[in-house]
């Protein structure tokens, strides 16, 4: 089973960039479809990104779209969440989560059986 850890949150001005990585564990994670999310206290976990398990399938809001980049690395076990052109709107606690299927990747949070612990994302204007 994989575990997933969070990190490279923080705050940072409008306009500017974060890298989030999720850190897998388990050798399985290349098996896995990977999303990003994003919950704001009080408010429905929101999709940000997905990848499928190869990286060659990508999907994002139409919030993010052309400002986040997602990627992974099997070999590394390690997913990405590039954000650039950060606006006051993305802050919000940004969680990864796997999900066992190889073609494709879900864009509906319950599709998802195993979360991370999330990392804060904070934009100031």
């Amino acid at each position: 089973q994989v575990q997933l850890v969070e990190s490279g949150g923080g705050l940072v001005q409008a306009g500017g960039s974060l890298r989030l990585s999720c850190a897998a564990s388990g050798r399985t994670f290349r098996s896995y479809a990977m999303g990003w999310f994003r919950q704001v206290s009080g408010k429905e976990r929101e999709f940000v990104a997905a990848i499928n398990s190869s990286g060659g399938r990508v999907y994002y809001s139409d919030s993010v779209k052309g400002r986040f980049t997602i990627s992974r690395d099997n070999g590394q076990s390690m997913g990405y969440l590039q954000m650039n052109s950060l606006k006051p709107e993305d802050t919000a606690v940004y969680y990864c989560a796997v999900h066992p299927t190889l073609y494709t990747a879900p864009v509906e949070a319950e599709e998802y059986d195993l979360w991370g612990q999330g990392t804060q994302v904070t934009v100031s204007s």
